[in-house]
């Protein structure tokens, strides 16, 4: 009989963040591609908190829209309020942050899957590998159906193996009312993987009409041109935008909450896995700061239109009465009701030291590895991997190349070289500190860092790439009107005086009023008449605007960042894959033979990031290469 079924050039198992950007990464490439589900109605689910973006998970998702992934287009159709965090600080702490329906969000992208050519969908639980030879050739799934293809990304998310608990009672999932993915991990074990357990979890979801929002702090969304798409700059959002609330736990919520502290799996011995440091439970942080007589609690509202709320810093696996009790003690929830408790959940990861820069695993090729596989937490971080792995799936078929993102180019080129050469100990989240060259990396330049790679690589089209060469254009000439402009001391005095500026004796370039810490350009347009009519004229829009004004007054720190990373790309341009047998360099350290040797790092740069390999180790590995 006819084979009913095609064959597929890259096969992607689960359809959360980082599975729907690897497909149709793969797919708009030109790859044959299958996307395979669990549940079709929760494709790209929002587990926990209802939002996209925040410290440094921002800088990601503006660094996917520039490459053309799809998260950014998807959160601005489905944001019910955004903001940008950090704004007191400089650009480079700037980062975007949307609250979404959730249920909007998961059907955006829903209709994105099921629109892209090339792309097919199959509902099943994939059970295991088709191998031949250390190379992976398709999949099995629980219905009996082989898949065959050549290329197959796995990112099953907390759904490997996963189980969920609530206080004594536990029981299998890989999210509240879904199965859990069983016989995958078993067989990566055998063929060489390393594995190991790791936790997180997930607060209480509130029923709104049972607080009392007179005793919270409310917290609003900026009204103003910021999106998280660079495309959707004339976008009109036309959802309800709803405000978050801020509440404060107190000693007797601490005390409620500790008498369940018996009954927590946390401190019970049964969950024996590693947590999250920065997004730890409400028992943990009681745990951790016991000194602290308070803690933030945040009130997100889930959708555009229903009264289910999250409660963003109450995350627990306490018994639910011992839950319930606690936030009855939290002023404004005296009465609150809950639609379900929080619960922690324990799953299967792969130490990520086991991949290569492209997501490629080193034991098996042509499997890719994306997501909370990986050891990282957070949406943000997980599109990201999906959309490298998506990228470097398709290379790896049609071409001889493969794409890399370095640690100056991008957020995510940090993410991936922290997992592959560092490893992970405890799940993984982004953060600006991460980061060695914040300045370079901020969220208004990630579409002229990383736009033109994307059109490159063919996942930019044509009319995303002229929108940012006009931005380009626009930014520029509007640069070198501001330089070559003079301002006269009459015209614009009476504005440095009200905002508590030194006042001008002669006219000066209007790039050095710029300069100034408290001269803001958009201020600057209202008190200098030729700037307002050159940006009318040449229709400059808001966005294109604040790009230049960062340029002027931080162009002394950019340019130096620049410098110092131009002077370590050389060490990053030195390869030393497969050079060396590590054992035997008895001049290098017992801890960087060994760890050298496990890692196989691609280049000297790599290398120096590892933990336990010295400068004095890297120095001879310079010297036998005759640097």
């Amino acid at each position: 009989m006819a084979n009913l079924l095609p064959d597929y050039d890259v096969i992607v198992v689960g359809a959360g963040h980082a599975g729907c950007e690897a497909a149709c990464a793969a797919a708009h490439l030109g790859s044959k591609t299958l996307l395979i589900t669990l549940d079709m109605n929760k494709i790209a689910q929002m587990s926990c908190n209802p939002a996209i973006g925040g410290i440094a998970k921002g800088q990601i998702v503006r660094e996917i829209d520039a490459l053309g992934g799809m998260t950014a287009i998807v959160t601005d159709r489905s944001s019910i309020q955004f903001r940008i965090l950090n704004r007191s600080k400089g650009p480079a702490m700037w980062s975007p942050r949307a609250q979404c329906d959730r249920m909007k969000f998961s059907a955006t992208w829903r209709s994105i899957v099921e629109n892209t050519d090339n792309l097919d969908l199959w509902q099943d639980d994939v059970i295991g590998l088709l191998t031949q030879e250390n190379r992976v050739i398709g999949v099995k799934t629980a219905l009996g159906v082989d898949f065959r293809a050549e290329r197959v990304i796995l990112t099953n998310g907390t759904f490997l193996n996963g189980l969920m608990h609530v206080g004594n009672v536990s029981f299998p999932g890989g999210r509240i009312g879904e199965p859990s993915s069983y016989g995958l991990t078993a067989q990566l074990k055998e063929l060489g993987f390393e594995t190991g357990r790791m936790k997180t979890g997930t607060p209480v979801r509130i029923d709104g009409r049972s607080v009392d929002f007179s005793k919270l702090t409310e917290q609003s969304g900026d009204n103003d041109f910021h999106r998280f798409s660079y495309l959707n700059f004339d976008y009109v959002n036309t959802l309800v935008q709803r405000s978050c609330y801020m509440a404060y736990t107190n000693e007797c919520v601490h005390h409620a909450l500790r008498e369940g502290f018996e009954d927590s799996p946390l401190f019970n011995g049964t969950i024996q896995s590693i947590g999250p440091r920065y997004c730890p439970s409400i028992e943990t942080k009681l745990n951790t700061f016991s000194d602290r007589n308070s803690h933030h609690l945040f009130l997100e509202p889930e959708g555009e239109t229903t009264t289910e709320f999250y409660l963003n810093g109450f995350s627990s696996s306490l018994p639910w009465d011992v839950q319930l009790k606690g936030l009855r003690l939290v002023e404004g929830f005296e009465h609150v009701r809950i639609y379900r408790p929080g619960y922690a959940i324990e799953y299967d990861y792969f130490p990520p030291l086991q991949l290569y820069h492209t997501l490629e695993t080193k034991r098996m090729a042509g499997l890719y590895f994306a997501g909370q596989i990986n050891g990282t937490t957070g949406y943000e971080e997980a599109a990201a991997q999906g959309l490298m792995a998506g990228i470097n799936a398709h290379l790896s078929l049609h071409s001889d190349q493969e794409f890399v993102l370095q640690r100056d180019e991008a957020y995510i080129g940090v993410l991936i070289d922290d997992l592959v050469t560092k490893g992970v100990d405890e799940p993984y989240r982004m953060f600006t500190s991460r980061a060695e060259y914040r300045i370079l990396l901020r969220q208004d330049d990630a579409d002229v860092r990383l736009t033109p790679k994307g059109y490159a690589l063919g996942l930019v089209n044509q009319d995303r790439y002229n929108i940012f060469i006009d931005k380009l254009n626009k930014r520029d000439i509007l640069i070198d009107f501001i330089r070559n402009s003079s301002v006269k001391p009459d015209v614009i005095n009476d504005y440095l005086v009200s905002i508590g500026s030194a006042s001008l004796r002669q006219s000066v370039k209007l790039t050095d009023v710029l300069g100034r810490p408290q001269v803001s350009l958009f201020d600057l347009l209202n008190h200098f008449s030729p700037l307002k009519e050159f940006v009318s004229e040449h229709s400059i829009r808001d966005e294109i605007l604040e790009a230049a004004e960062i340029l002027i007054k931080y162009s002394g720190y950019i340019e130096r960042e620049k410098m110092i990373a131009d002077k370590l790309a050389r060490l990053e341009n030195l390869v030393i894959a497969g050079k060396f047998n590590y054992d035997e360099l008895t001049n290098l350290s017992i801890e960087a033979r060994q760890k050298l040797s496990k890692i196989q790092p691609r280049t000297i740069g790599q290398a120096s990031r590892i933990s336990g390999v010295s400068p004095a180790d890297i120095n001879v590995l310079l010297i036998l290469m005759g640097r």
